[in-house]
């Protein structure tokens, strides 16, 4: 035997709760793999090293028991900002001559006449790669350069040029500005090298100190950064000092890049990883590494400060480039010792208190290869600490200390590779998997509907947007009241008396129209009184809490005070009082005789009308003007709606209706001082009614404030435009399959008009990923929109439920 019709239609109804929670399912798991894959995740250590941390008494191996002395007395950093690696290095080591090339020559020829002591690198960055905007101190920086110079009451001088930056922003590289720059920054680098030099006599200021020109980041012809690409992320770092090391350096700096320059004269360049900057230069001047550094002491970079060079073989006579060879790799090898055991302490203390750490499996191999590598530490300063022999154990010293050197080098190698593709590299497969299930869902959930029609309205949304913000003026006027923009509108100069009169007249508007709702509405007794006095009790403490911010009550301590803390209080608590009661008698209340159409508007009533209070009282005064644009714009769209329902004698919900409510949801969204920047977050509003903090409460009122008007609002009340959208002429038993399909019509086509933003966002994150403001600007916005796509499945799915 069949089942009833009526069971059947149960059953029926029954699966559109179950899709939207199989929409709701998809759509976190999309969600979830893109953000892995897009936000890169590594967890602050606030610790720092000290010269206490390494002792002989500590648990470190012989040989390392202190941290390196200081290399050089005094450091001297010229930064020029956005430097790409051709501006530095001679045209000949291009393929094509350029404009921009060889304008920084005096860095050239110090490189190719002083190849001991100058050196040119090619520094590698790790994208993304970011800018500080538009600062204009280049002046300043002259200025005060080549005075500071000769001083004596610093150890560390950084002159940081803005110029370039500035100038590829604006005009590009292969521009006038940009070319006159670098011609200026020639002029000021060479006063900086003659000053240096002058003072680098035995006993001057600058007798052993070392000069860095290096720039942070590279740029394309256009002047953009914060790609991958290899003019974004190659720049250049300079080192020179005025004292020459013993030529056995030159068996330390790489000879595999030498060519030419313009002058006939070869010059050599080497290659850096911008994440060793910060150790080596620590070992340079003698002070502790930085905790959180991962870096290798980069060794072309140390050979060139001639101290680390001083053979420290007293008593004999070893004096040639093979013993100073020895003598320098076994100084590095000590500093590389020091360095790796620093990388381990962080590795320990990372994997220890980190949330998201390495996988256990690469944690071990690297593990293994710093145990390797301190095994052989002491033979190596067995072999090393011998002073004399025969010429094959000579050769067998420094065989074996290369040895462990090679052996330090890759652990902390494997290890920067490690932290590189888990900090600094993006899942590309994790991304594309997320973004795959987020266009299946939008294909799934548009086989439902008649989409060509819904699809045509989502370009249409976008291309009014667009053409929109192009047409809008400057914002001169947007931070003011909306009263003062009305005035100003119409010419008025004052109104504050209009200021004034508003809140209160607006209030109770609002106060007056959600009354007369629910006392036409609500049928059962117990529930209308209960609403009704609620809401009065309600809009009455909004009405004192926003009079005892006013000088209305500044004398009166104990009424201010009631007016600020226990005034949002009662409308919160009868707020979730209100839902709780509705949600009982939704469930066990007697509305079986009711009309269909008729306990829809008795349940979106109840459901408005319960959270408006809480939504205005955070919102502000603000929260009125928005609440009377929320209902004229509602308004206007019922109309319409039964207008065109009229005319065409459809029974099925016009998806242009649903692509109204959802433009004047986001209209609404911003109108209230929200945008999708974490600085545009309302955070004054999560303490309305309380001092003290507390993370879930003052979470949950500020995800209130922030959503309110844009997803809670226009979800709960969409059954509005569905409870239009049927045949009058229809039959009481089939009244409430007819309303109940056309509610969560307009859900799905709600859901699908957010889905399909959200991956529109992802799309353009996905492609964006390595623009210069990809989080200051792209990742917020993808952060927002995908958790309003999952707080706006949540409140369909609640909605279909609630509604059904």
């Amino acid at each position: 035997m069949s089942p009833p019709a009526s069971h059947r239609r149960h059953s029926r109804l029954l699966n559109w709760p179950l899709l939207f929670v199989a929409i709701l399912a998809v759509h976190s798991l999309a969600v979830y793999l893109f953000t892995r894959g897009f936000l890169l995740t590594r967890t602050e250590l606030d610790l720092h090293s000290s010269r206490d941390d390494l002792s002989p008494q500590g648990d470190v191996s012989p040989g390392c028991a202190s941290w390196p002395p200081a290399a050089v007395d005094r450091l001297v950093i010229v930064v020029l900002d956005a430097v790409r690696f051709d501006f530095v290095a001679p045209s000949t080591f291009f393929s094509e001559k350029q404009p921009w090339m060889d304008k920084l020559q005096v860095l050239q020829k110090l490189a190719a006449d002083e190849k001991t002591s100058a050196r040119i690198f090619k520094a590698l960055a790790d994208p993304p790669t970011t800018s500080l905007q538009r600062l204009e101190v280049d002046n300043g920086v002259i200025e005060h350069l080549l005075p500071s110079l000769h001083k004596n009451d610093w150890d560390v001088l950084i002159a940081h040029f803005f110029g370039v930056d500035h100038a590829e922003h604006i005009f590009g590289v292969d521009s006038t500005p940009m070319i006159q720059k670098l011609e200026q920054y020639n002029q000021i680098l060479e006063g900086v090298i003659e000053t240096l030099r002058s003072l680098s006599k035995p006993g001057g200021t600058h007798e052993n100190t070392l000069l860095l020109v290096m720039g942070d980041h590279g740029q394309t012809l256009n002047g953009d950064h914060g790609g991958g690409t290899a003019e974004e992320v190659e720049t250049s770092l300079f080192a020179w000092s005025p004292r020459t090391p013993p030529d056995a350096v030159l068996s330390v700096l790489d000879d595999s890049s030498c060519n030419v320059d313009l002058h006939g004269k070869e010059v050599c360049v080497s290659t850096m990883q911008q994440l060793d900057f910060a150790v080596t230069i620590s070992a340079l001047l003698g002070i502790p590494f930085p905790f959180g550094s991962i870096g290798r002491v980069n060794p072309e970079l140390y050979a060139l400060s001639t101290v680390t060079w001083v053979n420290q073989r007293m008593g004999t006579n070893a004096c040639t480039s093979q013993d100073d060879l020895e003598a320098w790799m076994g100084r590095y090898a000590e500093v590389l010792c020091v360095n790796c055991w620093q990388v381990k302490r962080y590795i320990d203390q990372y994997s220890a208190t980190s949330v998201i750490g390495f996988p256990l499996e690469d944690l071990q191999h690297i593990t293994d290869l710093y145990s390797r590598a301190q095994e052989n530490w002491s033979a190596s300063l067995i072999t090393s600490s011998s002073e004399t022999g025969s010429q094959e154990k000579v050769e067998g010293k420094g065989s074996v200390l290369l040895q462990q050197i090679d052996a330090y080098n890759d652990f902390l190698q494997s290890f920067a590779k490690l932290a590189r593709s888990a900090w600094t590299e993006l899942d590309l497969w994790s991304m594309g998997v997320g973004l795959l299930l987020m266009i299946l869902s939008v294909i799934i959930q548009a086989s439902t509907l008649n989409l060509v029609f819904l699809l045509l309205n989502i370009f249409t949304r976008f291309g009014i947007e667009v053409g929109m913000s192009k047409q809008l003026p400057a914002p001169t006027i947007t931070k003011d009241h909306p009263v003062s923009v009305f005035c100003k509108i119409l010419g008025v100069n004052s109104c504050n008396i209009l200021l004034e009169l508003f809140p209160i007249i607006s209030l109770a508007f609002v106060a007056y129209i959600m009354l007369k709702c629910l006392s036409r509405a609500i049928c059962q007794r117990f529930l209308k009184y209960f609403l009704l006095c609620g809401t009065m009790v309600s809009y009455l403490s909004i009405a004192f809490h926003w009079a005892s911010e006013t000088t209305l009550f500044s004398h009166a301590g104990t009424v201010q005070e009631f007016g600020r803390s226990l005034a949002p209080r009662i409308v919160y608590a009868i707020g979730g009082l209100s839902l709780a009661i509705s949600a009982f008698s939704w469930i066990f209340g007697p509305t079986v005789h009711l009309k269909m159409n008729k306990r829809i508007i008795i349940l979106s009533a109840v459901m408005l009308c319960s959270w408006s209070p809480t939504i205005l009282i955070l919102l502000g005064r603000q929260g009125l003007f928005v609440a009377l644009i929320c209902m004229t714009g509602a308004w206007c769209i019922v109309k319409l709606q039964q207008k065109h329902q009229r005319e065409s004698e459809l029974s099925v919900a016009d998806p242009v209706s649903v692509i109204q409510w959802s433009l004047l949801a986001v209209c609404l969204f911003y109108l209230t001082g929200h945008w999708c920047t974490f600085d545009g977050l309302r955070y004054g509003a999560a303490f309305i009614g309380f001092d003290h903090f507390h993370i879930i409460r003052q979470g949950f009122l500020l995800s209130i404030d922030t959503f309110c008007v844009s997803h809670i609002l226009p979800i709960l009340s969409l059954p509005f435009i569905a409870i239009v959208w049927y045949n009058t002429t229809s039959k009481d038993n089939e009244l409430k399959d007819v309303i109940l399909n056309n509610i969560n019509k307009v859900l799905l086509m709600y859901v699908l008009i957010t889905a399909i933003t959200a991956t529109l966002t992802i799309i353009c994150v996905a492609i964006q990923r390595r623009h210069l403001m990809v989080w200051g600007l792209f990742a917020p916005k993808y952060v927002f929109n995908a958790i309003g796509l999952l707080l706006t499945d949540l409140l369909i799915c609640l909605a279909s439920i609630y509604y059904s």
